[in-house]
């Protein structure tokens, strides 16, 4: 929608904000934990494990960082050990909230997450509540410099992608979960150059919000994603975007 914003959209403007946050770094170690201890800790054989250490390099973490907790998946040094865990939940005007956790301890998240979604004027629901609302997809952002939407195209269709946009000024190339790697390894074939590349919860259907509403969401999304058993967040509002420009002064 021309002139609107949707979270897929709104958590990457957010993120140089986010990238200041103490907390960035401890997630992306958990996800290379966690994605070592179930494919291994060879990054030619595990795109999972690909994925999350090219996200890290690109955030700027020190290399002993990531080999540490890449040992701490494979069971070469000791470690926490993470299980995987979705929660689903409503936020203000009945936004669809869906949150990806790696936790030790799943009482303490779940009661904690139930606690945020409270505070901040929404609840933490059942298990399918808001599940069939989103759809798992690729998600490869290609860096717009130089380069043109046809240009993009080409180098990914073969790969498998299903679908190149403009946004602001990057690409955003859209693509089956389980083609992702494919996807972004093509770009990179190519000579483009990837910026993100992460498999997301993509919702079908969206809320417009504004005024208070969209100011209670906003804040619930960011106390979600602050929470350290968060890995990411995904909602179905939509806001426009005067109106985000003005909340996120």
């Amino acid at each position: 929608m021309s002139g609107h914003s949707k979270w897929s959209s709104i958590k990457h403007k957010k993120a140089a904000k986010d990238a200041k946050r103490g907390k960035l770094f401890t997630k992306l170690i958990k996800e290379i934990t966690v994605a070592a201890r179930h494919g291994g800790g060879d990054l030619n054989a595990n795109p999972r494990l690909r994925t999350a250490v090219t996200t890290a390099r690109g955030q700027s973490m020190p290399a002993d960082n990531i080999e540490r907790a890449i040992k701490k998946g494979t069971g070469e040094l000791e470690g926490a050990e993470y299980v995987e865990v979705t929660y689903e939940g409503y936020g203000p005007a009945g936004v669809a909230v869906m949150c990806e956790c790696l936790t030790d301890n799943r009482n303490r998240t779940v009661a904690e997450l139930r606690h945020l979604f409270s505070k901040n004027g929404g609840n933490l629901g059942e298990n399918g509540c808001v599940a069939w609302m989103f759809e798992k997809q690729g998600h490869v952002r290609i860096d717009g410099s130089g380069t043109t939407e046809e240009q993009v195209f080409e180098a990914v269709v073969e790969a498998g992608a299903e679908d190149v946009s403009a946004d602001e000024d990057v690409f955003l190339v859209v693509t089956p979960s389980d083609k992702l790697e494919d996807v972004r390894a093509g770009a990179e074939a190519a000579g483009l150059t990837v910026s993100s590349a992460e498999v997301v919860l993509e919702p079908q259907n969206f809320v417009e919000l504004s005024g208070g509403d969209a100011a209670k969401t906003l804040k619930l999304i960011e106390a979600l994603e602050d929470h350290d058993d968060v890995q990411t967040v995904s909602a179905n509002f939509d806001i426009d975007e005067e109106e985000l420009n003005r909340l996120s002064a």
